[in-house]
C-alpha cells in the first residue's frame, strides 16, 4: 500500500523505490536461499484512509494477497491495519509511534492484535531522545509544548512524553492546542514568553512551525533550541523561512546506521547513495525502514504456508535487516518491534540545501556522530561545548 498520489505522495517514494529495487530478488530468490518467490502488488492510497480501506478490501477479496505492507500517515496507517485485522490477513507496518499505532485504532497499549504487527519506537523513546539534547544546554529545563488539537496533540498529552521529561528533571508547560494550519501562534509565543520556556518541542508540519519561528521571533521569543518530530525528520518539501535549519529531530535511520539487508550485502549507506543516485533526490528517513518492510516480508514468507502461519510467524520474528535488528518477541509490547531512537540536527547543507546532522547516539553507540550539537543562539555563536562525562558518552 503506497501512498503514490495526495500529501503523503513524497513520502511513498521511499517505499515505491524499496519494492522496486528487491521485486527481482523476491520474484526470483534462486536456489539455496531457502526463500519462495514473491509477488508484488501495488495499490494507491491515495492518502486518503477510505480510499485505503477500499483498496486493501480489494486485494484481499480479490486478489487473495497473504500480507499487506504500509507505512506513513496517522489516518491512513491505522486504517489499513483495522481493515486487515477485520479481513483476518497479515499487515505489517512502520513510522509510526507504537503508543499511536494503539491509540489510532481505539485500543489500549498492551492489546494483543492477532493479524496486524508493527515496528517503530515510542512516544516514550521520543522524549528520552529530545531530553538527552535538551541536557546539552543543561538540566531542569522549562520546556514549550507546541501541539496541535488534532491526533497528535493529543497523543502526546497522553501522559507518556511528560512522565518522561518530568523523570529527567524538565517542566513541560503546554498553552493548549492550536489549529493545523491555522494556528494563534503569537497567542502560544506569548504563554511561553510568560513562563520562562527556554526550549521549545513540537509535532508541527514545517510550515506551521516555520510559522510560530516567525511569530515568536517578532516578540522576542528566542528559544535556545527547539526540538520536533513528524514532518521534521524528513521536511522533503522546502519549508518557507526560516527553514529547518537548527531544528533538532528524532533520528530512526541514516546512511550512517550500521546496518546491512538481510536481502544482499547492502550497507545502510549504500542504499542510501543507490536512492540518491537513480531519483536524483536526498535520501529520507523512511527509506531504511521500507527496505526493511519487504526484508520481514521475504524472512516471514519463507516459512509459513497461509494467513494464519504468517501472522503467528510474525508474532515470534527476529530478523537483522538494513534498519537494524526488529524482534517481534521482544516487544516492547504485543505485535510491536523496536527501533532504537538517536538525536539529529538540521543544518545548511554542502551536497543539499539542508542536511541532517547526527548528534546523539545514547540508544545506538556504535553508531559514529557527525557533529556537535548547536544551540538556537544567534548565527555565528559556535557548538555548544562538551559537558564533561556525560556529553562525552553521549557523543560515543
Amino acid at each position: 500500500m503506497v501512498p503514490r498520489t495526495g500529501r503523503l505522495a513524497e513520502l511513498g517514494m521511499p517505499l515505491a523505490f524499496a519494492g522496486e529495487l528487491l521485486e527481482p530478488t523476491l520474484a526470483d530468490p534462486g536456489r539455496g536461499s531457502g526463500r519462495r518467490p514473491i509477488r508484488l502488488l501495488w495499490r494507491d492510497s491515495r492518502s486518503d484512509p477510505d480510499h485505503a480501506r477500499l483498496v486493501t478490501t480489494e486485494l484481499v477479496r480479490e486478489q487473495g494477497v497473504h500480507l499487506i505492507l504500509t507505512m506513513a500517515g496517522s489516518h491512513v496507517l491505522p486504517a489499513v491495519a483495522a481493515t486487515c485485522e477485520e479481513l483476518e490477513t497479515p499487515c505489517l507496518s512502520t513510522t509510526f509511534p507504537w503508543q499511536a499505532y494503539y491509540a489510532a485504532r481505539g485500543v489500549p497499549p498492551g492489546h494483543t492484535f492477532r493479524w496486524t504487527y508493527h515496528f517503530g519506537w515510542g512516544l516514550d523513546d521520543i522524549a528520552d531522545v529530545f531530553a538527552d539534547m535538551w541536557e546539552r544546554l543543561g538540566t531542569g529545563m522549562t520546556v514549550g509544548c507546541l501541539w496541535n488539537t488534532h491526533f497528535q496533540g493529543t497523543t502526546l498529552r497522553n501522559g507518556v512524553f511528560e512522565a518522561v521529561a518530568a523523570r529527567r528533571g524538565h517542566r513541560l508547560i503546554d498553552p493548549g492546542g492550536y489549529t493545523e494550519a491555522n494556528g494563534d501562534f503569537e497567542a502560544c509565543a506569548a504563554h511561553f514568553l510568560r513562563n520562562g520556556v527556554e526550549i521549545v518541542t513540537s509535532a508541527a508540519t514545517t510550515d506551521d512551525l516555520a510559522a510560530f519561528r516567525r511569530h515568536a521571533d517578532r516578540q522576542g521569543l528566542r528559544p535556545r533550541l527547539i526540538t520536533s518530530s513528524r514532518w521534521l525528520t524528513y521536511p522533503f518539501t522546502p519549508p518557507e523561512p526560516p527553514g529547518p535549519d537548527g531544528i533538532a529531530t528524532i533520528v530512526y535511520w541514516s546512511p550512517r546506521h550500521p546496518c546491512r539487508s538481510s536481502l544482499g550485502d547492502m550497507t545502510a549507506a549504500d542504499l542510501a547513495a543507490l536512492y540518491e543516485r537513480r531519483t536524483g533526490r536526498q535520501w529520507l528517513q523512511p527509506l531504511g525502514v521500507a527496505h526493511a518492510l519487504f526484508e520481514v516480508a521475504a524472512h516471514v514468507l519463507s516459512s509459513a504456508e497461509d494467513r494464519g502461519d504468517i501472522a503467528a510467524t510474525l508474532a515470534t520474528t527476529r530478523v537483522d535487516t538494513v534498519a537494524g535488528p526488529l524482534d517481534w518477541a521482544k516487544g516492547p509490547a504485543p505485535n510491536i518491534a523496536a527501533i532504537p531512537l538517536i538525536g539529529g540536527q538540521w543544518r545548511a547543507g554542502t551536497r543539499h540545501p539542508h542536511e541532517l546532522a547526527l548528534v546523539t547516539n545514547t540508544r545506538l553507540p556504535e553508531l559514529v556522530l557527525s557533529e556537535d550539537l548547536r544551540s538556537g543562539a544567534p548565527a555565528g555563536v559556535p557548538p555548544l561545548a562538551p559537558r564533561g562525562a556525560r556529553a562525552a558518552a553521549v557523543r560515543g
